[in-house]
């Protein structure tokens, strides 16, 4: 069983890199990079970057959460650490906000992008703004749980 769960840790933190390390990079690089663009052209590359980068988040979460699932199980389930369940609770929360952001909020880009609405565009992407920010705090405090999971 040892080798399960080496590999289902090393697949968990591998979605959880590819997600957090996407929030960073979006939120700290490139949104600051495409402020000087018009919205002609800042909502557009927005919408293909996410559409990607979407696609990539999704598959990571169905990773995290079949790998989460089975490491918790391995170390004791319903009588794992507080840490443990405290992880698992942010992770599920985070992946609602990222639900509700791909197939809620993210058509309204698409749609507004399609229809050269640029200022519903402009409405729509504060508001992934703001939901990404809020998950990546999360994400970042689901990682110091697991730091503390491992019992100094």
């Amino acid at each position: 069983m040892g080798h399960a769960i080496a590999i289902a840790l090393y697949l968990h933190l591998l979605g959880v890199a590819v997600w957090v390390g996407g929030m960073i990079f979006a939120h700290f690089c490139l949104r600051p990079a495409l402020e000087d663009l018009s919205p002609q052209l800042r909502l557009p590359l927005i919408e293909s970057v996410f559409g990607r980068f979407f696609n990539w988040v999704g598959a990571a979460v169905i990773v995290i959460l079949l790998s989460g699932g089975f490491l918790l199980m391995q170390f004791g389930g319903e009588r794992a650490t507080w840490q443990l369940h405290a992880m698992a609770g942010l992770g599920v929360l985070m992946m609602l906000i990222f639900g509700h952001i791909r197939f809620a909020v993210f058509p309204r880009i698409r749609r507004a992008v399609q229809a050269q609405k640029w200022p519903d565009g402009a409405r729509a992407v504060g508001t992934v703004r703001r939901l990404v920010v809020i998950n990546l705090v999360l994400g970042l405090v689901t990682i110091g749980f697991a730091v503390l999971a491992r019992g100094f």
